[in-house]
This record gives C-alpha cells, sequence and structure tokens, in this order.
C-alpha cells in the first residue's frame, strides 16, 4: 500500500511513518518545514520527502492520505483530498487501528516530559529484555530512532493531548486504549485550541475513561489538578508517586544526578545518571512504576536507568567549542525552562550560564505564558530571547522587569554577537526552542570557534 504523510516531519507523523515503512508499506511524505532530526531520520529509513504541499504530490493517487494535526482547511493538499474523496485518515487513529490492536500500550501522557519518560520507559522494557514497541516525539539516544513495532506485544508510547486532525478534535491519546497510563504532570498550555486548564483536564478524564479496571493509572501524589481529574472518576487502581507518594527519591546529590528509589518505604536500590534536575527523577519515578506493571521488578529498571543516555533535544550536549559548552533543549514553557535550567545550575555550581530562548510554541505565539517568562531564566546569568517579526506581542516590555542581565534580539546574528561577546572557557550555553531555531546550535558553535 502507498500511505502518503501530510506533516511528516512533526515529531510524531515522522514516528508514525518509521512504523509504516517497517510494516512493508511504501511511504511518502511532505511538509513545509523539512529539518532534521527528523528529516535525516526519515531518509535513512528511505522515506521520500517533499517540501510544501502542493497537489502534485499526490499524483499519482496514494492509497491513504495520513493528515498531520498542523494542517487545515484552506491548505491546498487538504483541499486536494477532499476535492478528489481521496481516503483519509488521522494519525493517531491510523497508529490505534494499525499498530496498537490487541497490545498492552503503556501511554506516557502530561504537559512536560512525556517524550524523555516513554524513552525511559521503552528502554527499561529493553534492558528487561522484552523489545517493546514504541512511538516517542523525540529520537531516544539509547535506540537512535524514534519507532519501531518490537517484537512483543508491549508497546510505549508518547500520549499527547494535542487534537488529532482538522476534523477530530479529540486529544490524540483518546485513540490509544492503554492499560498503563502515566499521567506526568499537567498545566496550562495549548492555548490555540483549550480555553483553559479545566478543559484539558476534561480530555484527560476522557483518557483515564478508556483504561481497563484491570490497568493502572500512576501520576504525582501532589499535582492538584490530576487529582481533580481523577475524582472526576477513575474505574482502575492507581500507584502515586512523589511527596505523599507510594514511590518516592530520596535525593543523594542535590542536583537529581543521583538518588535511592523507595517503594511503599522500602529501598529498592540507587539510580546514578547523566540527567539533573527534579523532574528528571519524577521523570524516573512513574517510569520505574510503568515497568513494574508488566513485570519489570524495579531494581531491573533502577540499572536500566543508570544506563539511560535521554533523548536528542533534551538538555543535549552539541559542541564544547573554546571551554564552552552548548546544549539543545526543547523546553518552550515557563515551567521546563524553569526546571531545566535549575538542574544545570545545580549541576554547573557558579560557572557561567547563558541562556538563549525562542518562544515559538502556538501558546507562546498567542501570549498564553508571557507573564511566567522573566522568572523561568532567573537561574542563567544572562538571557538572550529571540522576538520574531510574527511573534504578535511585545517581548522586550515582558522580560523587562527580569533581575538577570537580559536582551531581546530580532536576528540570529546579534545573539551570535552577543553570546560570543560574554562567553568564556566554563560557560554553559542552553539554546532552548521547540524548532529549529536557524540552525542557531551550528552557527554559535563555528562562532566560538573563530
Amino acid at each position: 500500500m502507498h500511505i502518503h504523510v501530510l506533516g511528516i516531519c512533526g515529531t510524531f507523523m515522522g514516528s508514525l511513518a518509521v512504523l509504516a515503512k517497517e510494516l512493508g508499506h511504501r511511504v511518502t511524505g511532505s511538509d513545509a518545514n523539512v529539518y532534521p532530526p527528523m528529516s535525516t531520520q526519515l531518509q535513512a529509513q528511505g522515506i521520500e520527502l517533499m517540501q510544501g504541499y502542493a497537489p502534485e504530490h499526490l499524483q499519482p493517487a496514494p492509497d491513504l492520505v495520513v493528515i498531520g494535526n498542523a494542517l487545515s482547511r484552506g491548505n491546498p493538499a487538504v483541499e486536494y483530498v477532499l476535492n478528489q474523496g481521496l481516503p483519509y485518515v488521522s494519525g493517531p487513529q491510523w497508529l490505534a487501528d494499525h499498530v496498537l490492536q490487541g497490545r498492552w500500550v503503556l501511554a506516557v501522557a502530561g504537559t512536560h516530559g512525556k517524550t524523555t519518560t516513554s524513552s525511559m520507559l521503552a528502554w527499561v522494557l529493553e534492558h528487561a529484555g522484552m523489545s517493546p514497541g514504541f512511538l516517542i516525539g523525540g529520537v531516544p539516544q539509547n535506540f537512535g530512532i524514534s519507532a519501531r513495532l518490537g517484537d512483543t506485544p508491549f508497546f510505549v508510547v508518547e500520549a499527547d493531548e494535542y487534537d488529532s486532525a482538522f476534523f477530530d478534535k479529540r486529544s490524540k491519546f483518546v485513540h490509544y486504549r492503554p492499560r498503563t497510563a502515566v499521567l506526568n504532570n499537567l498545566e496550562f498550555d495549548h492555548a490555540d485550541i483549550f480555553p483553559d486548564l479545566a478543559a484539558i483536564e476534561r480530555q484527560f478524564h476522557h483518557l483515564l475513561r478508556t483504561v481497563p479496571g484491570e490497568g493502572l493509572v500512576i501520576y504525582p501524589a501532589d499535582e492538584q489538578a490530576l487529582q481533580r481529574v481523577v475524582a472526576m472518576g477513575c474505574w482502575t487502581p492507581v500507584q502515586t508517586t512523589g511527596e505523599g507518594g507510594q514511590w518516592q527519591a530520596r535525593l543523594i546529590s542535590e542536583d537529581g544526578s543521583q538518588f535511592a528509589v523507595l517503594f511503599d518505604g522500602v529501598e529498592q536500590g540507587e539510580v546514578r545518571w547523566s540527567l539533573t534536575g527534579q523532574h528528571s527523577v519524577a521523570n524516573a519515578l512513574v517510569t520505574l512504576a510503568a515497568a513494574r506493571h508488566v513485570g519489570v521488578l524495579p531494581e531491573l529498571g533502577i540499572a536500566a536507568l543508570s544506563q539511560f543516555h535521554s533523548v536528542k533535544r533534551r538538555m543535549e550536549k552539541v559542541a564544547e567549542v573554546a571551554g564552552v559548552t552548548i546544549y539543545d533543549d526543547f523546553a518552550h514553557h515557563p515551567t521546563a525552562i524553569a526546571t531545566t535550567l535549575d538542574g544545570l545550575r545545580k549541576q554547573v555550581g557558579d560557572a557561567q550560564i547563558i541562556a538563549v530562548i525562542e518562544p515559538r510554541s502556538n501558546s507562546m505565539k498567542l501570549g498564553a505564558h508571557r507573564d511566567g517568562l522573566p522568572a523561568s531564566a532567573q537561574q542563567a546569568d544572562r538571557v538572550y530571547w529571540y522576538a520574531p517579526a510574527n511573534l504578535g506581542w511585545d517581548l522586550a516590555a515582558t522580560v523587562a522587569c527580569a533581575g538577570n542581565p537580559t536582551e531581546v534580539c530580532d536576528s540570529l546574528e546579534t545573539i551570535i554577537a552577543g553570546v560570543k561577546a560574554h562567553a568564556a572557557p566554563g560557560t554553559q550555553v542552553v539554546v532552548m526552542s521547540n524548532g529549529g531555531f536557524g540552525g542557531l546550535h551550528g552557527k554559535l558553535a563555528k562562532a566560538l570557534a573563530q
């Protein structure tokens, strides 16, 4: 079968394309923005990529068109599909029908940490010899690929609350029907489709309604929004993590790179890894709880986590030039920015941290999180914010009250000049964006090398 994927370079759709290819289909795809790491992964898989959404990409007609949620009415490819009467489906629906049917699905949902936690969980199962399938919105470094079918009933999926398609406004995760459901955390996000936090909580409750009574729901005990979700009705056993939960961590090092794991008050072992931050410790606890549900003993899960290498673009060290370390990070919400910088600060002590941040997500463009931005970067010694011409609100006015040296730039060249002027041996530069950021990481490294 020839399947054409519209929006193929999105992290979810690109992973789905890999699974379709593994199932034996001929897979092609179109996207407006073709950039790594997804573009290189797809090309390595022998999947043909086309720039833009020209109707000609759908000639001769494929057997099925899978339409990504970034596309809407008015898109030339979408209009062609509808006018020609071509068969089409949303990505989550295709995944549910052709990959997840009949499998033990472990779904990882939440505002933050979905990609890292689902990568951890897939790795823990792999380390235990369970050869899981997975679909992850990033490239886990332990696997080098964002999706695979796997050889056993177990399948780990990053379960996103964003909508499924222009014709299906339910959250993606409602399609997945997990037996093990991890709810990492819950904050307001996706202001382009949700009016308020209560609307997102309702979608999370729709997910809970699909988890069988013999399954398991896992969430942090102190997350108030998730407490409200569970209070709406839960027909499944629950395990909690963190303060007041059944799964707890006792920090051995302040930066979270070493901690003991306790289950029902009994120590299970110690995790020693390269990750930092309280958020990473929280991700580890829900991972161990989910893995135990499918039969992985905590001590085996802990051993696996000590060999976990995180995900591309999640505090990924991409260069070290003239003593300056450059990280690429996906953080694009004030909470994620703050927790990432806090983890790095605890790791590097007094070393200079320079944060370079692009407020690029749909919620950011609508200004939904702008009030939280100045405080989110306070752990950095210096902050460069990128304000593109189409941002739609005054970023400079928003961050003017920041307590640390802060500059708003309208070009990458200005950012590079600023970082170059202030970076010294030992400086840690964190570049944060949920897009390609114009290849800034490579340009910075090149400028520093000169």
